[in-house]
């Protein structure tokens, strides 16, 4: 099995394109860091900042546009209750919000690239298969003394590897560059995460990881069903097309079916954001993180059975 994912990762990196889209992500951080540097060095830092009347007119202002919101805005309406209630902690605890960029928060804002990352794997994932069929070397695999499950499941394996590879990539990338240009910070580096509520202080350095890690579960799911795309229909451009429009709108189109119908919550893209359960507030009153992993289970095994399964059976002899 080492030896076919092997085989597979070299596939991958003989192709130029791999290289662009490494560079692309490091490209970014770079571009992105070196902006965030110039605008932060034209602000006049001599100026004495009132933080605590900017964050109580901000919470003033948050409750405002609460009262005038419509009953069926449910999701902004929670996204300015988490809002006033970080606030409110920021006062009662006399934490200020710092107005300058460090190392951690960089890593942060950067988490922005992630749908770049997903972008890219799901064009490797929806090749991986269908190349083969449309190259005719398919059958050069087939006629091999393993079996086609081992196969196919190398290829998954090695999408599933690059995949967390690009997320280490800008992880480490975001850290290098972030802490080059903006240091450590004040040195508290501390989180606030709106949980149950309830505002928690996070350790900042567990919050990323914890972020990028539960992040890479909503790349997973793409590159899966991408993949299973691409073994069931053989056509890279099909699973392409697909899961970038769901990688995309699937997000946006979801949170307008859980504003009205409570069966979104059913839906995929209404349970990949894990981080809602640790930093934020469910898409559907009632979600849980057990419900959201037992439906991305679900997921997860419908589409395996449906790569697998069409994979398995499907005459390539011809």
């Amino acid at each position: 099995m080492l030896n076919l994912v092997y085989n597979e990762w070299i596939k991958i990196f003989k192709r130029a394109g791999s290289y662009v889209m490494i560079g692309l992500i490091i490209l970014g951080v770079i571009g992105s860091g070196a902006l965030t540097k110039y605008y932060e060095g034209k602000l006049d830092k001599g100026t004495q900042r009132d933080w605590k009347a900017e964050v109580t007119a901000e919470i003033k202002a948050d409750e405002q546009q609460l009262k005038e919101m419509l009953a069926t805005a449910a999701s902004a309406k929670k996204f300015y209750e988490k809002n006033i209630e970080i606030n409110k902690y920021r006062l009662a605890h006399n934490m200020a919000p710092s107005d300058q960029s460090s190392g951690f928060s960089f890593i942060n804002d950067n988490t922005m690239f992630i749908s770049f990352v997903g972008l890219f794997t799901i064009i490797i994932a929806a090749g991986i298969v269908a190349s083969e069929f449309s190259w005719g070397t398919i059958k050069l695999l087939l006629i091999r003394p393993l079996k086609r499950s081992k196969i196919l499941l190398s290829k998954y394996i090695t999408v599933i590897v690059f995949g967390i590879f690009m997320l280490a990539i800008l992880f480490v990338t975001s850290a290098i560059v972030g802490f080059i240009l903006f240091g450590s910070g004040s040195g508290d580096n501390v989180h606030l995460a709106y949980t149950n509520g309830h505002v928690v202080e996070q350790n900042m350095l567990w919050y990323l990881i914890k972020t990028y890690l539960l992040s890479s579960i909503d790349v997973i799911m793409l590159i899966t069903m991408a993949f299973m795309i691409s073994a069931v229909f053989r056509n890279s451009s099909l699973a392409i097309g697909i899961s970038v429009f769901l990688l995309l709108m699937g997000g946006n189109i979801t949170q307008l079916l859980a504003a009205k119908f409570e069966w979104a919550k059913f839906i995929l893209f209404a349970n990949t954001n894990l981080m809602q359960y640790f930093d934020g507030i469910p898409l559907v009153e009632g979600m849980t993180l057990g419900f959201s992993i037992i439906t991305l289970l679900v997921y997860f095994i419908i589409f395996i059975v449906l790569a697998f399964g069409v994979f398995m059976k499907r005459d390539v002899a011809a």
